[in-house]
């Protein structure tokens, strides 16, 4: 399906994850650490809102797109409520909604952007789906890949990044955090053009 994105902002950027710092370095968490890649970037700060989450709000670059972007300060199974709130609270439309997800079925190192569709067993992704009455969102899915061995597939989201992994981690952080600006500039077929490709 197309995507009806405009470069119009502003544009709610949703991270994923649990909260708390015990979860912060954990695979589960990686939307979270795109989100604070791109505030750092505009020199955004996040503070407590209304909506049972975490908010930086402004432009990363003079004359770009204006973000909201947005913890939820639940656990991640329950992540639609402070989604469908913020949306209200900003009076936007889901088409301008992007979610920052981690992808097991993804490689690591390795990102896919795609506009609608299920929720794919990702439960975050479910309960925003249900609470919001609609997949017409983008999502960011930035893998991290099976569990190797007989690991369960909890156990490995919920677990921290291998020493191999961590040296990669920062630049899929920023690939992933580019996505997200070339959404909200360029449009969603631009960024693809470019991610999902060999890198």
């Amino acid at each position: 399906m197309a995507s009806p994105l405009s470069s119009e902002g502003p544009w709610l950027v949703v991270g994923l994850g649990n909260p708390g710092p015990g979860y912060a370095a954990t695979r589960h968490n990686v939307g979270q650490m795109v989100l604070d890649e791109l505030a750092s970037r505009g020199r955004l700060t996040f503070k407590t809102h209304k909506t049972n989450a975490t908010v930086a709000e402004g432009r990363l670059a003079p004359g770009g797109p204006r973000f909201i972007l947005a913890k939820p300060n639940t656990f991640m199974n329950v992540s639609g409520g402070p989604v469908s709130q913020l949306l209200r609270f900003y009076s936007l439309d889901p088409s301008h909604l992007i979610v920052v997800q981690d992808e097991l079925d993804i490689p690591f190192d390795t990102l896919k952007l795609k506009f609608g569709g299920g929720h794919g067993g990702h439960n975050g992704v479910r309960d925003v789906i249900a609470a919001t009455g609609t997949g017409d969102f983008t999502r960011v899915r930035v893998g991290v890949g099976r569990p190797p061995g007989s690991r369960a597939a909890a156990d490995h989201v919920l677990a921290g990044f291998s020493a191999e992994e961590r040296k990669n981690l920062p630049i899929l952080v920023s690939d992933a955090a580019d996505a997200v600006e070339q959404i909200a500039s360029d449009g969603l077929t631009a960024a693809q053009n470019r991610f999902h490709t060999e890198r």
